[in-house]
């Protein structure tokens, strides 16, 4: 025997009406943190992560040039600018479609902890930024050693 549900015609456009709020407050929320940045025309991606002696940032840079890149760190938060020129070769009423985007990007990220900048080494080969900040001593494990009694 099965049992008889009562049907609610709105519970769907409740379901819809919170949907839509969730997405109106993610845009506001990125709207706030990004302000500073909605002034570049691109971001580059990023990956962040933690190698056995140093915190390693791996930034795309597809067709951007060493000289058009810099990275700062001051107050543990390194900076990552740069620009990316379009050809200018090509007149813009001979595309038939062009997605990628150029001009100025910067990306800024806290650093975990104190890092001493003249130790940071940052290589660009292939279109990819490798930055390597080495972990401060305090950070790194140490090995205890157990002696037998």
């Amino acid at each position: 025997m099965t049992k008889i549900v009562r049907w609610d015609p709105f519970i769907n456009m409740t379901n819809l009406q919170n949907r839509i709020n969730r997405i109106f407050d993610d845009v506001a929320r990125s709207r706030d943190v990004e302000d500073d940045i909605n002034i570049y025309t691109w971001k580059s991606a990023v990956d962040i992560y933690d190698d056995k002696d140093s915190m390693v940032i791996t930034v795309e840079l597809p067709g951007a040039e060493k000289k058009d890149i810099s990275v700062e760190i001051k107050d543990n938060i390194i900076s990552i600018k740069g620009e990316r020129v379009s050809d200018k070769e090509v007149k813009e009423e001979n595309y038939y479609r062009k997605e990628r985007d150029y001009g100025s990007f910067h990306r800024a990220f806290t650093l975990p902890s104190a890092v001493s900048s003249d130790k940071v080494m940052a290589k660009f080969k292939d279109g990819l930024l490798k930055i390597e900040i080495p972990k401060p001593e305090k950070d790194k494990p140490k090995l205890v050693s157990v002696n037998v009694e």
